[in-house]
């Protein structure tokens, strides 16, 4: 088993290049890996043997942002409220479906 069933990846859009591409602002993603988390910790499903949310470095996907990723799903999220979030918790990390009309083209 692994230390973790599930991992989710909130890009905090930090990046130490000088790279051209768009990036939004930190603290967006950095308040996402909070509602995140805070929605599993109240669903109990937060911690080892469970689902596990760390904020990201630049995730290459800049301009699809804001996003987050669920592994080992691969499924890529891109969100604009709280409530977006709280759906993704609830309906994917709870419910195990997809929320299809926040869902990214891999």
């Amino acid at each position: 088993m692994a230390y973790f069933e599930r991992h989710v990846f909130v890009c905090t859009n930090a990046r130490n290049d000088d790279s051209r591409k768009p990036c939004g602002d930190h603290n967006v993603g950095k308040h996402a890996a909070g509602v995140v988390k805070n929605e599993c910790l109240k669903a109990h499903i937060h911690g080892e043997g469970k689902i596990r949310v760390s904020q990201s470095g630049c995730l290459g996907r800049c301009e699809d942002g804001p996003l987050l990723v669920i592994y080992p799903e691969a499924r890529w999220y891109n969100y604009h409220s709280d409530e977006d979030l709280k759906q993704i918790v609830a309906e994917d990390l709870v419910a195990g479906r997809p929320v299809e009309h926040l869902l990214l083209d891999k």
